[in-house]
């Protein structure tokens, strides 16, 4: 019989609650913003799948490298950007965190070790494969994350970063968030095989299934997965299932899936579920709970403000930072 006992302390549990709270709440104001035509081009949410970035990066050192794809706003919260450099850099704003050049999908601080959010579907799984192999030539006791969804292992560079994390035996974490749908085909139509944990034992790689709903599993498959690439020097393959609540992008008229489906779904959202055994375990209060909503709440209206006092980068400096 499975145990509804909390494996984490109270107070961890407390955090993990917290940054999944924060990442849906910033994500809700981010489509505010886009509909009120703030945020322009595209906008893809992570409403539904927090457990997967919060339980992954907690289970991350500092000096750990993050890769991730369009859909990274709540991996670059997790990682610790701050929510203002966030939604500045939506807003195209040079006080983003990549001076507005980036937008939505394209996050980066090196301070954080966020080597960004990559626009093209698995295009940054050979890019993740290269970083992981100069640590390994560097001899650095760090690891490379690299977050990815379903739709990027129907890609040829999946396979190919595969077969080299593992010729290679690089320290590699590879997270995927398999959503089902991809941009907007379900997985029975793009994957002969569903059961994507297959993939990773076919190249020799310690593959790990777990409930990316779940943020608690999430966090402990991911602490053993990175004690296993420190102490062995091999890639791990990370299956995290998980589900979208939202459609694919704010562009996206979501006809390929039924609402009752989405509605099925969002009754196992990642932080309603942590908050329910953290009352169960009396290791939380209501009180708590509305304090942290509130600060949530400053904060993101904190964020919006930043962005909204934020200045356009000058025309005679459009040029900077182009190699060519």
């Amino acid at each position: 019989m499975q145990s509804n006992k909390v494996t984490i302390a109270p107070e961890v549990g407390k955090k993990l609650l917290y940054q999944m709270m924060r990442i849906t709440r910033f994500e809700e104001k981010a489509a505010q913003m886009y509909t009120l035509e703030k945020i322009r081009g595209f906008l893809h949410l992570y409403i539904g799948e927090e457990a997967v970035a919060v339980g992954v990066i907690e289970a991350l050192h500092a000096e750990d490298l993050v890769l991730s794809t369009y859909r990274e706003h709540g991996h670059a919260l997790a990682r610790g950007i701050e929510p203002e450099k966030i939604m500045a850099e939506m807003y195209g704003k040079q006080e983003g965190s990549s001076k507005g050049r980036g937008g939505s999908m394209h996050i980066f601080d090196t301070d954080k070790n966020f080597l960004g959010g990559n626009a093209i579907v698995a295009g940054h799984l050979p890019l993740a494969v290269g970083l992981a192999l100069a640590l390994k030539k560097l001899k650095k006791k760090q690891i490379v994350s690299c977050f990815f969804g379903e739709g990027a292992v129907a890609e040829g560079e999946f396979h190919e970063a595969m077969n080299l994390a593992s010729l290679w035996q690089v320290p590699l974490l590879m997270v995927c968030e398999n959503n089902l749908y991809a941009m907007g085909t379900a997985i029975r139509y793009s994957h002969a095989s569903q059961d994507l944990a297959t993939k990773g034992s076919v190249y020799g790689i310690k593959t790990i299934s777990v409930d990316g709903m779940n943020v608690i599993a999430v966090m402990n498959a991911a602490i053993e997965a990175r004690a296993y690439i420190i102490e062995h020097s091999k890639p791990v393959f990370l299956v995290c299932n998980t589900y979208r609540f939202r459609p694919h992008s704010m562009f996206d008229a979501e006809l390929y899936r039924e609402k009752t489906e989405v509605e099925y779904w969002k009754k196992q959202a990642p932080a309603d579920a942590l908050l329910q055994l953290l009352k169960q375990e009396n290791a939380i209060t209501d009180e708590e709970v509305s304090e942290m909503k509130t600060a949530i709440e400053n904060e993101m209206t904190e964020a919006i403000d930043y962005a909204e006092l934020g200045t356009w980068e000058s025309v005679k400096d459009l040029k900077k930072y182009l190699y060519s």
